[in-house]
């Protein structure tokens, strides 16, 4: 049932994709001379499409929740966007498949050289024949893989001083909502897109799958980060990531705390935080952000910027300082 609900929006996206690419795109390029690009524009169109909905379908979803069952009432909104620019350009998913398929021939040239020399190839589809072949069932194999790498991603991420002024972009938003997961570096956002397309290629995604394992990803990511009280319940929340768990993990003083300490690092699942003793259940809700962004004496006062160019910019900024052994958070050096 499930498979043929997929295929059947598959096949949905691939008729809008041809009439986009056919009446808009195709006329375009041929206008302006720049058919050499048509065939990678005509894949990359599946992607946007598949962004486009999904923005439409996580807004009609989390934003009356926001409004009806708020976490925190807020006077001001304009903190947020920076954040819906920031949606709109990660939902895309420019950077994302256009690392995958860069990757997607080297790839090609590791698994001949595999076969020429007898070296086994990861096939996750073929561990259990009948089961894992399945769909359904290698799509999940699939997800939890690379939400294993995951974890393990986000925690270098915390860990390493430099990484971590990259990913001080997305931790520096006082203010959590359903746009509030894509807030991110771009260069932070072109090691995570090569990381998880090498991880993806190397256990045999195909690329139908990897834009659907993607934006399931980002659907139950933008939910952790929603401004609403959703009730999860012990077993639900021990299954999926809830946004009490996340909100956690963005708590000034308790979920991170630049590279020295960190809780709830689980991307989709908290098995793993569970597993490696990184969990928190408290439920306390707790102030946002990063330390040095509270007034002094309690932090530095320092701004992260409060648009996005800025905000881009002063990582680097950040970065500079570390690297001259300035960096501190509200007068504690890391």
């Amino acid at each position: 049932m499930i498979h043929e609900i997929l295929a059947l929006l598959d096949n949905g996206i691939s008729t809008l994709q041809t009439l986009l690419y056919v009446d808009v795109v195709q006329p375009f390029f041929y206008r302006f001379g720049l058919m050499g690009y048509d065939e990678d524009t005509y894949d990359a169109l599946y992607w946007v499409i598949v962004g486009v909905l999904e923005i439409l379908v996580t807004y009609i979803a989390l934003r009356p929740l926001e409004a009806l069952r708020p976490v925190e009432a807020w006077s001001d909104r304009k903190a947020l966007r920076a954040d819906v620019i920031y949606t709109w350009i990660a939902k895309l998913g420019i950077i994302n498949i256009a690392f995958f398929f860069m990757l997607q021939p080297v790839f090609n040239h590791w698994q001949s050289l595999m076969a020429i020399y007898n070296v086994p190839n990861i096939d996750i589809d073929g561990l259990w024949p009948g089961v894992t072949d399945q769909p359904v069932v290698s799509f999940l194999i699939y997800l939890i893989v690379l939400d294993f790498f995951g974890y393990w991603y986000h925690r270098w991420q915390h860990r390493f001083g430099v990484w971590w002024e990259l990913h001080a972009v997305h931790h520096s938003q006082q203010q959590m909502s359903l746009w509030a997961d894509d807030r991110n570096h771009f260069l932070d956002d072109i090691i995570q897109a090569a990381f998880f397309a090498a991880i993806s290629l190397f256990i045999g995604v195909q690329p139908t799958q990897f834009v659907v394992l993607v934006a399931v990803g980002n659907f139950m990511q933008s939910v952790q980060h929603v401004n609403a009280r959703l009730p999860y319940g012990w077993l639900l929340e021990r299954t999926i990531v809830s946004p009490i768990f996340h909100r956690r993990h963005h708590a000034i003083g308790y979920g991170h705390e630049g590279t020295r300490y960190g809780c709830n690092f689980g991307v989709l699942f908290p098995w793993w935080d569970m597993m490696f003793r990184t969990a928190s259940w408290d439920r306390t809700v707790e102030p946002t952000g990063i330390r040095d962004q509270l007034p002094v004496p309690h932090g530095a006062a320092r701004s992260y910027g409060d648009g996005l160019i800025a905000q881009q910019w002063r990582a680097f900024g950040r970065i500079a300082m570390r690297l001259r052994g300035q960096r501190n958070y509200g007068g504690v050096t890391d």
